[in-house]
């Protein structure tokens, strides 16, 4: 085993360090639990990747692997040729859209997804005859996946540095979080027309003649669960609108109920032309992500790629057949009146206990919708002083929760939370209390140091 574990290399992680602490090595999971080597459970408070939505035990899904694995267990969707369960969750998909879709692609992940999406704005521009509109406005914090193109879009240093990132191209504007990137005394509202001005001033500056697209989630929840001023997105739609510039929704963590809501563009009326989509449409129990296409678009893609003789991008595993069963059973499981139910009942349990931590001494903010929350760790509450960065508190929390039985993950000193949506009461009620007792041993270790 030691030597197995020596000849990985591990994701997000630090491999010098990890040399010399090892993995924790996770070997089983029962519901919003996962279990160590060593037996011991622990609270999974961020659903793995913020993904696994319906916990670590489903047996409906592990059973529609199953059958499909029996039926077929790999077919492609290329020249014409397609199985009837990705059929179905394509008319699925396109059903349940929050706004009117035409045609739906499969991937292996998010970043595959987002990578799709901004191929086809490329090929939809230059079919119309604007070979010029390349380039992608994103923003500062967001997260969009970590191929070459979606690593770029990502707003995060850490994914840029001596990585060659981000191509030219990709731009990034505000990132609209109130609390941190407000000037004094701006209101809530004044700061999203502030983050609006400084969007078109930026499409101005560059050419709206050269800005193919604008990506955005609904929260941006890798970037610090950033929940955007209530007239942020009705600030900012009409001005990509006016410059003939697509929106691409990236619903990877916030689709399927992860807001309150089955999509986050519901929540926010967003009116996207491209929505991606991943994580949680499996549960994470299979690889697979999804973009959906307007009709708009979809005419002119198809319209050049006869002119062309071919549709000229896919994946071996496009529309994997396995992949899709899990994700159309989990669909149902979505849609069934007890779920929904029971998310109406935990959501106000989730976000009163969010609010609750305002009070402790480390807590400049909490923020937060449905089951998404972060919670901002601060060096001083009323000037919203934030810590040292070599302090690395976030970090140290996560320690602390983690000897308590609760994994959670940070963005620099924010906690994240995103619990599995089918954890009780109690559990969510639990979640909190290991919460509030790390945060409280992350003060006294402050005060010793």
């Amino acid at each position: 085993m030691a030597q197995d574990i020596a000849c990985h290399l591990h994701s997000y992680t630090n491999p010098v360090l990890h040399a010399q602490l090892g993995p924790k090595i996770i070997e089983r999971g029962q519901g919003i639990y996962v279990y160590d080597q060593d037996g011991r459970g622990y609270l999974e408070g961020v659903s793995g990747l913020w993904s696994a939505a319906l916990g670590f035990s489903n047996q409906r899904l592990v059973q529609a692997a199953l059958n499909q694995m029996q039926q077929l267990p790999f077919y492609h969707s290329f020249n014409h040729r397609v199985t009837p369960i990705v059929a179905q969750l394509a008319a699925e998909l396109i059903k349940i859209s929050p706004v009117p879709m035409s045609k739906a692609f499969f991937t292996s992940s998010g970043s595959e997804a987002n990578d799709t999406a901004i191929k086809m704005v490329w090929y939809y521009h230059n079919a119309l005859g604007y070979p010029k509109k390349k380039k992608i406005i994103s923003r500062f914090r967001a997260y969009h996946g970590v191929t070459i193109a979606t690593a770029s879009l990502t707003g995060r240093v850490h994914n840029h540095t001596d990585f060659d990132l981000p191509l030219a191209g990709i731009l990034h504007t505000d990132c609209p979080h109130f609390y941190r990137h407000a000037v004094p005394h701006e209101t809530e509202q004044d700061f999203a027309v502030r983050c609006a001005m400084n969007l078109e001033q930026l499409i101005i500056k560059e050419g709206p003649e050269t800005i193919a697209a604008m990506i955005v989630e609904p929260v941006m929840a890798a970037g610090g669960v950033v929940v955007p001023p209530k007239n942020y997105f009705d600030l900012i739609q009409p001005i990509l609108k006016k410059y003939h510039i697509l929106l691409i929704a990236d619903e990877v963590v916030c689709g399927f109920w992860r807001t309150g809501q089955m999509f986050g563009c519901q929540l926010y009326g967003i009116q996207p032309d491209i929505i991606t989509l991943a994580k949680a449409l499996t549960s994470a129990y299979m690889p697979m992500g999804a973009l959906l296409i307007n009709q708009q678009m979809y005419q002119v893609i198809a319209n050049n790629a006869n002119k062309i003789g071919t549709f000229a991008h896919g994946f071996t595993y496009s529309g994997h057949p396995v992949c899709a069963a899990v994700a159309l059973e989990c669909l149902k499981i979505y849609q069934e009146n007890n779920f929904i139910a029971h998310l109406q009942q935990i959501t106000p349990v989730f976000q009163s206990r969010m609010q609750q931590l305002k009070n402790h001494p480390l807590v400049g903010e909490v923020r937060g919708v449905g089951l998404l929350g972060g919670v901002e760790l601060v060096a001083d509450k009323i000037s919203r002083k934030p810590f040292a960065t070599n302090q690395n508190v976030g970090r140290e929390a996560l320690k602390f929760m983690l000897k308590t039985g609760l994994i959670l993950r940070n963005y620099g000193d924010t906690i994240t939370c995103c619990p599995p949506l089918i954890a009780s009461t109690p559990e969510i009620e639990h979640m909190f209390d290991l919460l509030t007792q790390g945060l409280d041993e992350t003060q006294k270790w402050l005060q010793n140091c």
